[in-house]
């Protein structure tokens, strides 16, 4: 009986969101569409609803039957992704959330706690239909949620701004990205056969709403040359395989998707599209490509002085951050300064120790030291995520008792104890008024924006894609393994190739399953995120690092058990931990082998080569700004351990 309410329920809510669209859809034949499909795809999920509220999950018959109306389902709502996955992305989670439960730490959000978001919806209904104990009431709710999240596309303010031409420039933005990141790698499509035939159906629902578009605001169209270059896009997907792990994503992204990114953006800056939305909050439109460096803004490397635009003012900045991460003076013994372990001839890590050692000159770290490099395109900072900013990662260096174990302000006394430090800082203040006397952040800001700007520097891989230079098939064929066969896309998004992926608002953070040791005896200790934000879900979680420059950054891993890439390689190939007999049942890493051959591996290493960025790095300091305190004046540049 409750059961039959709750359909009777769905099937009046249906009928009453048909007449909502009625009388407020504008009159336009681009709204109008919007509504047609919104109003389809409702009735269908309330079909779907009926149909599986009606079937035997104990037959294999009706099992596979619902599968195909899911599948269905999908088809119909990637005609509705373009404007869904932008207009309200918190509702979209519960129409197709790749997973059950994510925990969430957005960028303008960084200063609240985690919070938790369930999934529900189609991917997850999918997934569910392999579980050996198919529960019925637990298939109702996902799509049940996917019902009643659909309602939210219906809402005045979703009208309200399908009546201006400035949604459909954004709309477009985060779809491109999307194509180049996650919509032909399998992120959130349970079925790998039917990636490329969902491209398809995407590709071609999106054309439709291009043409609508430009017949209902013939003032702000899109351009003759991007709908040629769209339509050269449908004819290369059309004749590609359809097999995702054959597919061309070289081609695709490098002649076609990043093209048409330029172009869209050269429409926001010529129809001066305003945004309304959080989703924009860390995309720069003015980026010119996919893969420059300005595409989204993760952390600001100025820190206290982000006000700072004169050119002379920031170099005289990077000078003392230069100064300030090879002093020891930061340190409580004087003896240890940020380039121990990020060692800048070392791409600003340790290739040498496994972990660095502690402040203890005995004991050693308990995680591997990340790289500096490319750290500001991550909204959380830290392998655990434990810091919101590059600032706060400093200082929480300067201040841990196992790193530098430096107390703020005794260590605030000592800098200012320099004659040169405290002349060039006090000069610096009037450029943070908010901040009138010196502070640590003061210290911590120089250092930042002093290692960031090596994080400017592009690669072999940056060049095909903006420069169309040429780049070797080897390195070619293992970027199409890496979004393809050997699932690496699925974690490492385009362009950073990290755990942050368009709209670039957050960091993933995964469960790999790695080990203590490479017998794989037992899983590695370490909680990971579990550490900041307890919860099942992270235990053993870390924030997925970028692969730029790897081929430099060994050893890897948070504890930097493997010594080569091919180790890692093999790692991911057999499984994760899992994969390995671990048990690990958190893992988000799928446990299933890839099937890599040798020649797989060889062309991913390729391509993870061809990431390497022409860094051009500078010479330590010769000497160090003496000290009025005569004790301090036996620094040593870049300490002694």
């Amino acid at each position: 009986m409750k059961k039959k309410c709750i359909l009777l329920v769905l099937i009046a809510a249906t009928a009453l969101i048909a007449i909502s669209f009625k009388n407020t859809a504008p009159e336009t034949a681009y709204t109008a569409a919007y509504f047609e499909k919104l109003q389809h795809f409702k009735s269908s999920e309330t079909a779907l609803w009926t149909f599986i509220e009606q079937s035997d999950l104990t037959k294999p018959g009706d099992v596979d039957k619902i599968r195909r109306h899911i599948q269905q389902e999908r088809y119909e709502l990637k005609g509705l992704d373009f404007w869904y996955r932008y207009l309200e992305p918190i509702a979209y989670k519960k129409i197709n959330g790749p997973l059950p439960v994510e925990w969430e730490t957005e960028a303008f959000e960084k200063f609240e706690k985690p919070y938790k978001r369930e999934g529900a919806g189609l991917t997850l209904a999918a997934l569910y239909l392999d579980e050996p104990a198919l529960a019925k009431d637990t298939l109702l709710r996902l799509i049940r949620s996917s019902i009643v999240a659909t309602d939210t596309y219906a809402a005045d303010s979703i009208t309200e701004a399908l009546q201006t031409y400035h949604h459909f420039y954004l709309c477009n933005r985060l779809y491109l990205l999307n194509l180049a990141a996650i919509y032909t790698t399998g992120f959130e499509c349970p079925d790998t056969a039917e990636i490329i035939p969902e491209l398809h159906g995407m590709l071609a629902d999106v054309g439709k709403t291009y043409s609508l578009f430009n017949e209902s605001f013939p003032a702000t169209p899109l351009s003759a040359a991007y709908l040629q270059r769209y339509q050269q896009m449908q004819a290369f997907v059309a004749a590609q395989p359809s097999t995702y792990s054959r597919f061309d994503h070289f081609t695709f992204i490098k002649d076609y998707v990043n093209p048409l990114f330029i172009l869209n953006q050269e429409l926001i800056k010529m129809y001066h599209v305003i945004s309304k939305s959080m989703v924009d909050y860390a995309l720069n439109k003015e980026a010119v490509s996919i893969f420059k460096k300005s595409l989204y803004n993760g952390q600001n490397p100025k820190g206290i002085f982000r006000r700072v635009k004169d050119e002379a003012v920031l170099a005289e900045i990077d000078r003392l951050g230069k100064l300030l991460f090879y002093d020891p003076i930061l340190s409580a013994n004087n003896q240890r300064s940020c380039a121990s372990c990020h060692k800048p001839t070392e791409y600003f890590t340790d290739t040498v120790l496994t972990t660095s050692r502690q402040f203890n000159h005995h004991d050693f770290l308990s995680r591997n030291t990340p790289s500096l490099l490319n750290a500001q395109y991550n909204q959380l900072v830290m392998l655990d995520g434990k810091h919101i900013s590059l600032q706060n990662q400093t200082m929480g260096v300067i201040s841990s008792e196992t790193e530098m174990s430096g107390e703020g302000q005794d260590a605030l006394h000592k800098v200012l104890s320099c004659k040169e430090y405290k002349t060039a800082f006090t000069r610096l203040l009037k450029y943070t008024p908010q901040e009138p006397e010196m502070t640590l952040e003061h210290i911590a800001s120089a250092i930042t924006l002093y290692y960031s700007k090596f994080s400017k520097a592009y690669a072999p891989f940056d060049e095909a894609m903006n420069d169309n230079m040429p780049l070797a098939a080897d390195a070619r064929q293992g970027f199409n393994l890496f979004m393809g066969k050997a699932q690496c896309g699925t974690c490492h998004f385009v362009p950073q190739f990290n755990g942050v992926k368009p709209p670039f608002l957050s960091s993933e953070f995964e469960v790999l399953g790695v080990p203590g040791d490479t017998a794989f005896s037992a899983l590695d200790t370490d909680e990971g995120r579990y550490s900041i934000n307890a919860a099942p879900e992270t235990m053993h979680a870390f924030r997925t690092g970028s692969i730029r420059n790897a081929a430099f950054t060994k050893p890897y891993m948070h504890n930097g058990v493997f010594n080569t890439l091919s180790q890692v390689i093999d790692f991911y190939n057999a499984g994760g931990g899992r994969g390995h007999g671990l048990n690990i049942p958190n893992q988000t890493l799928s446990g299933e082998a890839l099937g890599l051959s040798a020649e797989d591996k060889k062309n991913l290493i390729a391509f993870i080569n061809s990431l390497n960025e022409h860094i051009v790095f500078e010479e330590a300091p010769k000497k160090l700004t003496p000290s009025a305190r005569r004790s301090l004046n036996k620094r040593i540049v870049g300490g002694i351990y």
